[in-house]
């Protein structure tokens, strides 16, 4: 699950029985150290497909966690950036884990509900990296309208997303299992920890896009690799607000 510097089963398991909000305060410690971070190949392919799209000023990563997608958005982006998130926990580790470099845009790091987001056509570009499992189908659409109203007219919101995993795989009943184990915990306990696998799908996020202003299309991450099937393992999800 971890390095040796990740968190201990005992951890984990704590984290497992809070809310969402509270168990990314106890992980952010160490949350660079688990396979839930962005890997670095992604981070950087998103980054290289991004760089044709600009040029780009200011930048926004939603639900930013420790910063990974800020990272990528002071490569490509010419203004300030903004990190937003609502664990207090995670913002401080992105605080001191990408401190203000005098060579590359200065960062704002900002708490708040991504179903809320306090800004007003203040970016040309968004992005989010790994936390579209925390938001319910029937918060989506909340969630688009606020990217949707952060950007300026033209401003673009991308974000990866890998493709399905075919039935016969390990993936598939890997993410089948958790999800299922997951509503049974939420059924049975409270706070609630929302984190599922297979509710973003990639018809229906396309459409509440759509309908929240986007203009969408999806371009392949090729150098992330093709399936036995031929198909691309990731695919950028670009969406423009018109």
């Amino acid at each position: 699950m971890s390095t040796t510097q990740g968190p201990t089963l005992r951890e984990l398991a704590v984290q497992a029985l809070s809310s969402v909000e509270h168990g990314y305060d106890l992980l952010a410690p160490k949350f660079d150290h688990t396979p839930y971070r962005t890997p670095g190949r992604v981070l950087g392919a998103v980054a290289r497909a991004l760089r044709p799209l600009g040029p780009f000023r200011t930048g926004l990563d939603v639900c930013c966690g420790t910063g990974a997608g800020v990272g990528v958005l002071r490569e490509v982006c010419s203004g300030r950036v903004t990190g937003v998130d609502f664990s207090a926990g995670m913002l401080a580790r992105a605080r001191a884990s990408l401190p203000d470099a005098p060579e590359g845009p200065a960062v704002d790091w900002v708490r708040a509900d991504a179903l809320a987001l306090p800004f007003a056509e203040s970016f040309d570009l968004a992005v989010s990296f790994g936390a579209f499992g925390h938001f319910l189908p029937r918060e989506r659409p909340a969630l688009f309208a606020g990217v949707h109203a952060s950007l300026r007219p033209g401003g673009l919101f991308v974000f990866p997303m890998g493709a399905p995993p075919p039935v016969a795989s390990r993936a598939y009943w890997t993410t089948l299992g958790f999800d299922t184990a997951m509503r049974v915990r939420n059924a049975l306990w409270r706070p609630r920890f929302v984190m599922y696998y297979r509710t973003f799908r990639l018809p229906d996020v396309l459409r509440d896009l759509e309908r929240a202003g986007f203009r969408t299309r999806l371009e392949p991450l090729a150098e992330l690799g093709v399936r036995s099937d031929g198909v691309p393992r990731a695919g950028l999800v670009v969406a423009a607000k018109e």
